[in-house]
């Protein structure tokens, strides 16, 4: 009942998140857990309203969630072999919770040689 869980999708990809959920539903894989949270705190806009600013650009709201899926630790395999026949490929982002400049790698250094 009490069964640990692990992670087999942790990404900012909404599209990929649903048809990982859709397709380990569909198979009737049972036990499955996702969701999805917002990692940013929101930046005041001035007015004490706490509206992010980024949200009125000319395309709209931009999707900042981290979208998760997680399955019991004996069901991982077989929903790896489900996903893989449906030729989704699960990605888990293990630096998604870090600033964007602490992901970029470092460029190589051209003096060093």
């Amino acid at each position: 009942m009490f069964e640990k869980r692990i992670d087999i999708f942790k990404k900012r990809d909404r599209e990929t998140w649903q048809q990982i959920r859709d397709a380990l539903k569909a198979a009737g894989l049972r036990g499955v857990r996702a969701g999805h949270y917002l990692q940013e705190t929101v930046m005041g806009g001035g007015c004490g309203a706490k509206l992010d600013p980024r949200d009125f650009g000319p395309r709209g709201r931009i999707d900042r969630e981290i979208y998760w899926v997680e399955v019991r630790q004996s069901d991982e395999e077989q929903a790896r072999d489900i996903l893989r026949r449906s030729g989704i490929v699960p990605v888990v982002e293990e630096d998604v919770l870090l600033d964007a400049a602490l992901r970029k790698k470092p460029k190589a250094d051209y003096f060093d040689k």
